[in-house]
């Protein structure tokens, strides 16, 4: 079983829930309508990776603000890649079947390490460089579903168990990625730098 780092220990980590659509302009930017209801995917163990590899030439990345649960409240903070196969999500997507094979596949959720998060949430945002240029951010309010409003959905009909993930969705500016492109992730509260992140694109 895969597990992530928090607070400089290993922990367990049973799945990883996911928000699509979160963010108006990156809504825009793939044509999609927006939801009445926030969207919800799962991504299971097995697709947590520390390391980010190159999958295929239509795979994009999708950075994300992360939360780590424990005792159904947020406690933890990380920043996130929600890995994309495009071209199969669009086939998917076009005969209405599930996204799996598109967003779960293995190594697809790219998770730094987390940290204790105690802030003001309303304070909290990201800021990604790919190659030493600004790719995304994203601020909470940008967020069209907040984070605590995305908790209570999910425990309402699913259990969120200790050390689960929250990806809160991502801005715009998701891209495809080449092997060497070196990612640095970044997630601040009022501000301050909470934790910062780098990977370099490895080969699968």
């Amino acid at each position: 079983m895969k597990t992530i780092k928090y607070n400089n220990q290993n922990v367990l980590t049973s799945k990883v829930v996911c928000v699509g659509r979160n963010y108006v302009e990156h809504i825009k930017e793939l044509g999609n309508d927006t939801p009445e209801n926030i969207v919800l995917f799962n991504k299971p163990n097995s697709a947590i990776s520390d390391d980010l590899h190159y999958f295929s030439e239509d795979t994009r990345f999708e950075g994300e603000i992360c939360f780590l649960i424990k005792g159904k409240k947020i406690t933890g903070v990380g920043f996130g890649l929600d890995l994309t196969k495009a071209n199969t999500q669009s086939y998917l997507k076009s005969k209405s079947l599930p996204w799996e094979r598109a967003k779960a596949f293995d190594g697809s959720a790219v998770m730094s390490e987390f940290v204790d998060f105690d802030g003001d949430i309303t304070k909290i945002s990201f800021l990604l460089h790919i190659n030493d240029v600004l790719t995304q951010e994203a601020t909470y309010d940008l967020m069209i579903h907040k984070p605590l409003d995305i908790v209570n959905e999910i425990e309402s009909f699913m259990s969120l168990e200790d050390n689960d993930i929250i990806m809160s969705g991502t801005p715009k500016g998701v891209n495809t990625y080449s092997v060497g492109d070196v990612f640095v992730g970044k997630v601040f509260c009022e501000g301050k730098l909470l934790l910062e992140q780098e990977w370099t694109v490895k080969a699968f």
